[in-house]
């Protein structure tokens, strides 16, 4: 089998954004935008990966992570100049090279492996990806020779009214052979509109010269929807939040409005949960069976709601635990906290739990009730069964033991639960 190795291009500062940082360290689904690429890359193995840094160069490095080699463009020249710099890392290397822009977040495994399939198969020095779109304005255009057949690529500054009415556009992902791309990257000039050397014109070197090129169109033109600003952040985001949503459904859990429902990425739910609409539930959580969440909660990472517990409106649960049967329905904060099984947590709850320079831990027992509007200034501890009044502020080390009963400001014991 023929070597595979990746370069993925990372350098660009996305002006549209107009962003102090990176384009692809914008987040999406709670994960910056490279992340997203790199999981798509690592489908299908390749032995190498090369990052193409530039603007933000620190910060793309730190996403990227370690599994990564990374090459700095000083000068954002183009596409073609930004493989060139990463093809002296690859000197003396002859298997094949999967080219990946940072910003298409979309792209799915399954088209990676066909498109790397269809180049093997043909034996061909370039395959490119390509999709149709009704209105392809802002894409490069694939024109077509007569036989159907690549000629080359045109990006849209340069192209003729002709092109620009072509709907098949160039989706910026290729797999080349590596020798022939270096020998056309050696003769790419900026002679053009941009000023630019186009990866692009690559393409149309190695169709003039007779090599053998392919084109695998998706199936999906969703997928190689790239992020150039503000407007298409929020529309691939709904995108992923359809399929981070649709594959939760599908494994049982409800979720009441999707539109009106933020899940990040990497969120586990169990079966016959329902969640309510306005909720947004942060990067890390975990969601047991049976619960309820919403309307209008944020669960934050961090934290895990485990079987049966409900959290409801306008409560904010963060890097906290939630103990099975326990409920927390309204308008609450508890942050670095562990609530154990079948305890009430009263509306207006507050654990209090920085005190300007570092957080601190609250615990509740299993089967507390916490009395609405108790203040709980951390470090501190509710026993199990234990009581606080409504209102109480129960100050930090003043913990309350099992069974006890508190209140007042500050709290302060009244008697032992069930005795007189």
């Amino acid at each position: 089998m023929n070597k595979l190795s990746c370069i993925i291009l990372a350098a660009g500062e996305g002006t549209r954004m107009k962003s102090r940082c990176a384009k692809v360290a914008h987040a999406l689904a709670g994960r910056p935008l490279l992340a997203w690429v790199l999981d798509a890359a690592r489908s299908v193995a390749p032995e190498r990966i090369i990052v193409v840094i530039g603007h933000d160069a620190e910060r793309v490095r730190e996403i990227a992570g370690e599994g990564c080699e990374f090459v700095r463009q000083e000068e954002q020249l183009g596409t073609g100049h930004a493989v060139a710099q990463a093809m002296a890392l690859l000197e003396g290397y002859e298997g094949d090279l999967l080219i990946m822009s940072g910003d298409v977040p979309l792209i799915r495994p399954g088209t990676l492996a066909r498109l790397v399939g269809a180049h093997r198969d043909a034996g061909a020095a370039c395959t490119l990806l390509t999709a149709v779109f009704k209105d392809p304005s802002g894409y490069g255009r694939v024109i077509r020779r007569t036989t159907g057949r690549v000629q080359k690529i045109v990006e849209e500054e340069d192209a003729s009214l002709f092109e620009k009415a072509v709907e098949e556009i160039n989706a910026g992902l290729y797999v080349f052979r590596a020798p022939e791309l270096a020998a056309a990257l050696a003769g790419l000039s900026p002679e053009n509109r941009q000023g630019e050397f186009y990866l692009t014109d690559a393409v149309g070197s190695i169709a003039a010269g007779g090599k053998p090129l392919e084109a695998v169109q998706t199936e999906t033109p969703g997928e190689v929807l790239g992020v150039n600003s503000r407007e298409d952040l929020a529309r691939i985001e709904r995108i992923l939040q359809g399929r981070i949503q649709g594959a939760l459904m599908r494994d049982g859990v409800t979720i009441v409005d999707p539109s009106t429902t933020y899940i990040a990425a990497d969120v586990s739910i169990g079966r016959d949960t329902i969640i309510y609409p306005f909720t947004v539930i942060g990067g890390g959580v975990r969601i047991g069976a049976d619960c309820r969440v919403g309307p209008f909660s944020h669960v934050r990472a961090g934290t895990l709601l485990e079987d049966g517990a409900e959290v409801g409106n306008f409560v904010e649960v963060k890097n906290s635990v939630i103990g099975g049967g326990t409920k927390a329905k309204h308008l609450s904060y508890i942050g670095d906290t562990l609530i154990g099984s079948g305890a009430n947590i009263g509306a207006g709850t507050i654990t209090a739990n920085y005190d300007g320079v570092r957080k601190h831990r609250t615990i509740i027992g299993d089967g507390a009730f916490i009395g609405s509007g108790t203040t709980l200034v951390a470090p501190v501890t509710v026993g199990k069964g234990a009581v606080t009044g409504a209102g109480s502020v129960v100050l930090k080390g003043r913990d309350v033991p099992d069974g006890g009963v508190v209140a007042g400001v500050p709290a302060a014991p009244i008697r032992k639960k069930g005795k007189k």
